[in-house]
């Protein structure tokens, strides 16, 4: 079988992996791909969002199956392209990605059917937005309506800095939001929660805790992520039970009414608060890097998951899970999130001896006479498999040093939060 992952992250490798071990025999390509997944898959250049030009490669390297990792091409609709040329593809379609492309979407689904969340506002004007603000207390937090990049979120503690936020959301920062999401401040712990889904089930994919600031501490900008650990150290079956029955049953229900039944990954990021889960935001694809984190841990052929979901059988399917805890740390160029060193030469990435349960996924990196250079920001995922959190971080660190790479850096105190309630 030939298939094709689309993305060049960190998550796109971590499932290119995954593929790379099944049992079945099968060619992979992907689209444009990194470094990392050039030593096990064929790296495609090309520009995702250009369907036609996706469509020419598809064609051309009679392609069985697409598998799309980033949200940008769900959003733009590439399930539904695809669909219509009788292409097999994973993910849900482009109105179900709404839930993802459009904050104002899934607000109005949460208030149809009582899904618990932040109390908000949507605005297009700002002196609208600004009187909001004046009669509601802070700290308050201020979202782009449209994707960006997991960027579009300011914390505002004084009202000062939300009119500043506000301002920057409807200048045109964000390129796909025109309007902007003042929301209630939720006081509690994050959590990820996944599931996979087809067109009559859905099935639990692993809980997963990110950590969105540069900063230790949690401070400083956010980013696309600085590392994860799986399982979520708070998820118990109460609280499981209430994420399911009050926030995924009625979302996947929302959109089946609408004739438009979900398929694929679905991100449910939540803020848990005196163990009750509101929903935060809905991503419609895997998180990265939990995908890493997570990936880690499955121990089913993931490509009999993928099948199953697109032949609308996943009911037969179990899925099993490593006990072991994961963790993932993002090493990132210097200067990032803001202007980062780019094309630097990571010279001891072939030398790092892993053993069993440590991987090494790329992200920005590519390949020039055969040596790695970094290209984005957030340039590698170590991830390490332990019984204990805390020595599954040791084993990053270790990594880490011997890689040597002075021009990154990367948070010492990913976990922190469960290592801490462990210790309690």
């Amino acid at each position: 079988m030939n298939i094709a992952i689309l993305g060049s992250g960190g998550r796109e490798h971590s499932i290119c992996d995954k593929l790379k071990q099944s049992k079945s025999n099968n060619k992979l390509f992907c689209l444009p791909g990194n470094a990392g997944t050039s030593k096990i898959a064929t790296n495609i250049n090309c520009n995702i969002l250009d369907f036609q030009e996706v469509y020419k490669i598809v064609k051309e390297k009679k392609i069985n199956l697409i598998i799309v990792g980033p949200e940008q091409p769900l959003v733009e609709g590439i399930v539904d392209f695809f669909k219509s040329k009788k292409i097999k593809i994973f993910g849900p379609d482009k109105f179900c990605s709404r839930l993802e492309g459009s904050k104002h979407f899934t607000k109005k689904i949460c208030d149809k059917y009582k899904i618990p969340t932040a109390k908000y506002g949507f605005f297009d004007n700002f002196n609208k937005a600004k009187n909001f603000i004046d009669k509601n207390k802070v700290p308050i937090v201020i979202k782009a309506d449209g994707l960006a990049s997991g960027k579009g979120v300011y914390i505002c503690k004084s009202k000062n800095q939300a009119i500043k936020s506000i301002k920057e959301v409807l200048s045109g920062k964000f390129k796909s939001s025109s309007k902007v999401l003042l929301e209630e401040f939720l006081n509690g712990e994050e959590m990820s929660y996944f599931i996979i889904a087809d067109k009559n089930n859905f099935k639990f994919f692993g809980t997963a805790q990110d950590h969105k600031r540069v900063g230790e501490n949690d401070t400083g900008l956010n980013t696309g992520g600085m590392g994860a650990y799986s399982p979520s150290a708070i998820i118990n079956n109460k609280l499981e039970h209430k994420i399911i029955e009050k926030i995924i049953k009625p979302t996947l229900k929302a959109l089946k009414e609408k004739k438009h039944p979900y398929r694929g990954f679905l991100y449910v990021g939540l803020m848990i608060v005196k163990n009750e889960p509101y929903l935060i935001e809905y991503n419609v694809r895997m998180g990265d890097p939990e995908c890493q984190t997570i990936m880690a841990r499955l121990n089913t052929d993931f490509l009999t998951i993928v099948k199953s979901i697109i032949n609308d059988n996943l009911k037969k399917i179990k899925i099993n899970w490593k006990k072991e805890k994961s963790m993932c740390i993002v090493l990132c160029s210097k200067g990032y999130p803001g202007k980062h060193l780019k094309n630097i030469e990571i010279k001891n990435i072939n030398n790092l001896n892993l053993k069993k349960n440590e991987f090494l996924f790329h992200a920005g990196t590519y390949l020039k006479n055969n040596k790695t250079y970094s290209i984005g920001g957030r340039v590698l995922n170590i991830i390490s498999i332990s019984k204990k959190l805390y020595s599954a971080r040791k084993n990053i660190f270790k990594i880490i040093n011997r890689l040597k790479w002075k021009s990154g850096f990367y948070r010492k105190d990913i976990g922190w939060r469960a290592i801490n309630i462990i210790k309690k």
